[in-house]
């Protein structure tokens, strides 16, 4: 296993971190699976081999697994295992309503973890409106006293927004630490790169999530793999995401929620070795070209902006793109499938579209919403 030492706190941590928000499920009598239904034996047998093999970093959250994975993880981790490892989790800022909430929220997931202290303490999601609502309550004074107190070490945030609200939070604080979701299809979604220096400039250690797009990445294509299999060494394309982001120096952690035993071997064997600035201007390259082929199979150029909402008739048109776009990019699959016919259930599929045409007005892409509306329906509704 591969440390890197976090220079600002003085603690080396391993590049590879696992993510506690897909553990093992046991199946339902009809074959379902509900995300609160933990394999416990199985998840805790994962979390245990893989402290075994190197692994020292160990993420969570409060709602991850329906409110059920810190009280696996507090399971995982006793017998010894606590001491070995970094523990994060995160404030469910969204049931934050008071200062005094804060507090609250902490001392349940202590409890719920079993441990007396956290290492890393995130808020977790933040966004512009979230961000300053909890800002306004007090929350980085109160970060600060919850340090004091010893119950976290290390303050920090994950973060799902625009870069130029990453940037204004992470000017805001003296972080420990920040998580970005980051991959080499999402070179400038959210943080992006840009952020992952920004942080790295200001010695900001990064922890990155969705290094696969939720294992997208991990399923590639024939011609995807053709792409790969250029290389003069061989990788799997789940090799490839995980070699673009520890190249970065600024990268201090890659999580990875791992579902099964297999995934977890292979993960911690790619992990054997990454160094950063480890890739060849070759390599770069061929990574471009593999991005520049998934960015070719986009259906439509939807930045999710929004400017097309409210819809007068209630079509959720970023979301539906955003499905048809996964369904050509990656492969129609079940999950685009019952993804869609849940916009149907709740009338907000592009077949409400009325063709009134105001959404196309506002479009600052300039897409032909109304004809593609129709073709993503057509593909979706098979």
């Amino acid at each position: 296993m591969q440390y890197r030492r976090l220079e600002k706190l003085g603690i080396e941590c391993s590049v590879f971190g696992v993510g506690c928000m897909r553990l093992p499920l046991i199946a339902n009598p009809d074959g379902s699976t509900s995300s609160e239904n933990i394999d416990e034996a199985e998840a805790i047998k994962m979390i245990r081999y893989a402290i075994d093999n190197g692994v020292n970093y160990i993420d969570t959250a409060y709602g991850y697994h329906g409110g059920n994975s810190e009280y696996l993880v507090g399971k995982a981790l006793k017998d010894g295992y606590r001491e070995k490892v970094k523990l994060a989790t995160k404030l469910p800022v969204w049931y934050a309503k008071t200062y005094e909430d804060f507090d609250r929220l902490l001392n349940e997931q202590l409890t719920k973890l079993q441990v007396e202290y956290l290492d890393f303490y995130l808020l977790h999601a933040l966004n512009k409106s979230p961000w300053e609502r909890v800002r306004d309550l007090g929350v980085l004074e109160w970060l600060d006293k919850a340090k004091a107190s010893g119950r976290i070490r290390y303050a920090a945030f994950s973060f799902h927004d625009e870069h130029e609200v990453f940037i204004d939070i992470i000017d805001s604080y003296d972080w420990d630490m920040c998580q970005i979701q980051l991959n080499f299809l999402d070179t400038e979604y959210q943080a992006g790169v840009a952020g992952l220096k920004y942080a790295g400039s200001k010695g900001i250690p990064v922890v990155i999530m969705e290094p696969l797009r939720g294992g997208k990445l991990a399923a590639a294509s024939d011609d995807i793999l053709d792409l790969w299999n250029q290389a003069e060494e061989k990788r799997s394309p789940v090799e490839w995401a995980f070699r673009w982001l520890y190249n970065f120096p600024e990268v201090a952690v890659i999580l990875s929620g791992v579902s099964t035993m297999e995934q977890l071997q292979d993960n911690l064997r790619i992990f054997e070795v990454a160094p950063a600035n480890c890739m060849t201007q070759e390599e770069l390259e061929l990574v471009e070209k593999v991005k520049a082929l998934y960015e070719s199979k986009t259906k439509v150029t939807c930045t999710a902006c929004e400017y097309c909402l409210p819809c007068p008739n209630g079509v959720s048109i970023p979301e539906v793109f955003r499905i048809y776009n996964d369904a050509s990019i990656f492969g129609l699959n079940d999950g685009h499938i019952k993804h869609y016919q849940k916009l149907i259930d709740e009338s907000k599929d592009a077949s409400m579209c009325i063709e009134c045409g105001n959404c196309e007005s506002v479009c600052p892409q300039h897409i032909d919403i109304i004809d593609k509306l129709k073709e993503a329906h057509e593909a979706l509704t098979v």
